[in-house]
């Protein structure tokens, strides 16, 4: 199922509404020293008022059949708000790779519960060096006497790993990487938070000792299925990016035109203008890259893979450039804690880096286009 272009600006603006009165500065700053780090009732209103949780899974599974299109608007608006809540844990990472595994029961078993709001889950993939390459996974899994796994090892930097009813794991068996699913009561599972430069998204590090858990999707499956989920992802967390890059142009261009200096608007002067113009161009390229991929992941296209990577990149960067020049147009005050200019520019950072970084997701550009 595909929204016509006034479908998407009806969902859009709905989402707009619910976050600029669930989610603004004050909210954010509240919630980034919570714990958990994020609002349950917003959560289940989100689920209950907008369907949020469900809008890109399937009906079978209790979800409205949409896909990255719709996702990618929701996603947008997020990140404009800076939005503290499990929503790209569960939704974009957890929920897409249930999907990817391909295992019917694994998704009937989960995916309703997720749709409803009432489920939250993680992805747990990277270890101590941050790097999602499965070929790099250390954590082991090995079979049980009782028929099913028992998982060690740790993972780090997983996003709501402290707060996530659901983990999904990818360890290493003997077949290869693997994927299995994770209770978060289950014994043996520690979950311990990180403290990281972007404190509107929670990180933890897991530690598994002996813990029970059930293999999803066939074994030795696990590096199929992540690179499936890194294509889906990327383009989520680029439009993500979009629209805090987005949010950082708007705020440039309000001061802008409201900040006097020798007796007329800053935005008046050549160098400020330079500056928003650039961070136009590449806003707009960060919209389109995205909003392009998430086209043609619709139409199931061919290309969807290399457009996944080059959103990937060209988001990145726009919001870092736009984070920093956003710092630069507000001067003096864009550098305190009190201006909410750090807060973006701290979300831009960790979001460059949450798959690996630059060298890794160009390296990936290359990969999806065969060189």
């Amino acid at each position: 199922m595909i929204a016509d272009e006034s479908e998407l600006r009806e969902l859009r603006a709905s989402v707009r509404e619910f976050l600029e009165a669930k989610s603004p500065e004050e909210a954010v700053r509240k919630l980034m020293d919570s714990d958990p780090r994020f609002d349950a009732e917003v959560w289940a209103q989100a689920a209950d008022q907008l369907r949020l949780p469900g809008l890109a899974l399937p009906e079978e599974y209790g979800g409205d059949g949409f896909g990255l299109v719709e996702l990618g608007v929701v996603l947008e608006e997020m990140g404009r708000a800076l939005l503290c809540a499990p929503y790209f844990a569960t939704v974009v990472l957890a929920a897409q790779t249930l999907l990817a595994s391909g295992d019917k029961e694994a998704c009937a078993r989960h995916l309703p519960g997720i749709a409803a709001g009432r489920t939250t889950a993680t992805l747990a993939v990277a270890e101590d060096s941050g790097s999602w390459d499965p070929a790099l996974i250390s954590a082991r899994a090995k079979p049980d006497m009782d028929g099913g796994w028992k998982l060690n090892g740790r993972k780090c930097f997983v996003i709501d790993g402290t707060t996530a009813d659901l983990l999904l794991v990818v360890a290493r068996t003997v077949a290869g990487p693997s994927l299995f699913a994770v209770d978060r009561r289950a014994t043996g599972l520690t979950a311990d938070p990180l403290e990281t430069l972007d404190a509107t998204r929670a990180m933890a590090r897991l530690t598994f000792d002996a813990v029970p858990a059930t293999l999803v999707g066939a074994d030795g499956q696990g590096g199929r299925i992540m690179a499936q989920v890194l294509d889906v992802a990327s383009v989520g967390l680029a439009a993500e990016q979009a629209g805090g890059a987005r949010r950082c142009l708007e705020m440039s261009t309000e001061y802008a035109k409201v900040r006097h200096q020798f007796g007329r608007p800053i935005g008046s002067f050549q160098a400020v203008k330079h500056k928003c113009a650039d961070m136009l161009v590449q806003v707009e390229l960060a919209e389109a890259s995205a909003r392009e991929a998430a086209r043609l992941a619709a139409e199931g296209s061919a290309d969807f893979a290399v457009a996944s990577a080059v959103a990937h990149a060209c988001c990145s960067r726009a919001y870092m450039a736009a984070a920093m020049e956003n710092i630069q147009v507000h001067g003096g005050i864009g550098f305190t804690w009190e201006h909410p200019a750090h807060l973006y520019f701290r979300r831009a950072k960790s979001s460059q880096l949450l798959f690996g970084g630059p060298a890794v997701y160009h390296e990936r550009l290359l990969d999806r286009l065969g060189i």
